[in-house]
């Protein structure tokens, strides 16, 4: 099978273990096989609710991506069976699990847990086995899958010990009188639901549902089916090491199905990754009760000062189609000042993006756009006064990927500044193709303002890059744009992992954040104030009716 030969770039083959023993050495845990996964023996999932393992009724066989056999059997949860998941939520106080007044000992069980955890993902065995279990259900290279499971073991090494402790800590001020004082209190909203999309099975959910949990709630998790496999694996390792299992119901199944459980459990708040039309129908539904990071249709501007040519090159690369371009802060658009496609940069991406193969899954299965509509909205782009194709636009060849999943080379279709920003053709020049594609234009001192102005006509605003070591320059672009994470200087990009800053969006008060201390308390807590009042009490002749 193709990902069996899976390796870096540049790098010898990697020796490939039998997963026999590796599952051996898992402590129990792991109920799955990533190697043995085949139509004739397929994985089995199951939810979790209650702290109890249970089956659907009905299941759903899910294809490889890149073989089309049948290798993943997942609970296809029906709205019959969504019983036992509103009672739990629903048994749930608003006050939560646990509280800086309640059960504060829960802040230390997991900080303990957390460092469990990280230890178990540092063994080599343990590692690969999520790097091979990501790679089966969501094909990227070995670099990619292996930084998935690396950002997420350092997440829990950040808050293990006394960590989780500290993101409940609050403040107090003076009263008015002897006796008196307020503090402000972070506190756990009690019943949540998250929802995660299936570009990183294992960091986004992992992130999300233990800043749920660090914080005292109780967190319904549901997984695009396509991959909650991953999920289920990491809650069976999150028990393992002492997590309580009736802290996080797992939901299989289909997203209707999630809904309907959202409608009759009402969460106190709900956490959403993932499309913006599902964005907008969950903020209506639970009456703006949610926190998003949705669409990202992601900017870079090179300025004027060309350096640094092949780092800025494979960096524009690596943020376009790495992940085969799956992931929500993919570089969606590149505004080159003419400097760089005069000094040949378009070229040199060209020649790196033409080396991704799908032997190495430096290109892979596109799981949300088929083949036919990637290639149907690059003739849309292409038929732009001025438009051209600088590379791709052909479906792969050679493999037996499935039609419901797409299948292309590393596409890049270049429109001229001018005609991007008219407004019969701004829609599509702006539409996030979740796949290895881009839109490539140039512009030149003259037409600052109007790429500005292209970027604050867009509507969602996750990741940018603006890559110059103009400090005027770069001051002057940031001061008039808003993208929540935005990275500055030659070596900007717009992906990277959060394991050491935030990541989320800007602009938007539903706007979601991941990764740190202050992304968790934004998402997973609210504001309590608490006003002591002790005494002594003043002497019944000083009180003054009013």
């Amino acid at each position: 099978m193709l990902w069996h030969h899976a390796r870096p770039l540049g790098k010898a083959p990697m020796v490939v273990r039998p997963l026999v023993q590796i599952v051996c050495n898992l402590s129990g845990w792991a109920t799955v096989d990533p190697e043995a996964m085949n139509s004739s023996a397929p994985a089995e999932c199951r939810n979790l609710v209650g702290g109890r393992w249970l089956p659907s009724t009905t299941s759903r066989q899910l294809p490889d991506p890149l073989t089309g056999e049948k290798f993943l059997e997942v609970p296809h949860t029906q709205p019959d069976e969504i019983g036992p998941f509103v009672q739990s939520l629903r048994s749930v106080p608003k006050s939560g699990l646990h509280n800086p007044l309640k059960e504060p000992e829960r802040y230390l069980l997991y900080g303990d847990v957390s460092f469990r955890v990280a230890a178990e993902l540092r063994r080599p065995e343990v590692e690969r086995f999520f790097m091979r279990l990501i790679q089966r259900v969501a094909p990227k290279s070995i670099a990619q899958a292996l930084g998935e499971v690396r950002v997420t073991r350092k997440f829990f090494e950040n808050f293990s010990g006394d960590q989780v402790r500290f993101l409940a800590r609050g403040f107090t001020n003076p009263g008015d009188h002897l006796g008196q004082m307020s503090s402000g209190n972070r506190w756990p909203y009690g019943p949540v639901a998250l929802i995660t999309p299936f570009n990183f099975p294992l960091e986004i959910p992992a992130l999300q549902l233990m800043g749920a949990l660090y914080m005292g709630n109780k967190a319904l998790l549901h997984v695009d089916q396509r991959v909650s496999v991953v999920a289920e694996q990491l809650l069976r390792l999150l028990h393992h090491c002492g997590a309580p299992p009736t802290d996080v119901d797992l939901l299989h199944g289909p997203g209707t199905t999630m809904a309907d459980v959202i409608k009759a459990a009402e969460p106190r708040s709900t956490l959403f990754t993932g499309s913006q039309r599902v964005a907008e129908w969950l903020a209506v539904e639970t009456h703006g009760k949610v926190f998003l990071e949705d669409a990202g249709f992601d900017w870079k501007i090179l300025g004027p000062d060309v350096r640094d040519l092949d780092y800025v090159a494979w960096q524009c690369d690596q943020d376009a189609y790495a992940c085969s371009g799956q992931k929500c802060s993919a570089q969606s658009i590149l505004f080159a000042h003419s400097n760089w496609v005069t000094a040949g940069l378009l070229d040199r991406i060209t020649d790196l993006a033409t080396r991704r193969k799908l032997a190495n899954l430096t290109v892979g299965p596109v799981l949300s756009w088929t083949t036919k509509s990637i290639l149907d909205h690059t003739k849309r782009l292409l038929q732009i006064p001025g438009a051209k194709l600088l590379f791709g636009g052909k479906p792969l060849s050679g493999h037996s990927i499935p039609e419901v999943y797409g299948a292309v080379e590393p596409t890049a279709v270049f429109v001229p500044l001018e005609q991007a920003l008219l407004p019969e053709h701004f829609g599509v020049v702006t539409t996030e193709v979740f796949g290895p594609f881009q839109v490539v234009t140039e512009w030149q001192d003259s037409q600052l303002p109007q790429v500005l102005d292209a970027c604050e006509r867009m509507s969602h605003h996750l990741t940018a890059a603006v890559v110059s070591n103009d400090i005027n320059f770069v001051q002057h672009v940031l001061g008039n744009t808003v993208n929540g994470t935005t990275y500055v200087g030659i070596r900007a990009r717009t992906t990277g992992a959060p394991q050491n800053h935030w990541f989320g969006p800007a602009g938007d008060p539903r706007g979601a954040g991941i990764g740190t201390p202050e992304a968790i308390r934004l998402v997973w807590s609210c504001h309590r104030e608490i006003i002591t009042d002790f005494g002594p009490v003043p002497p019944a002749a000083s009180l003054v009716q009013s």
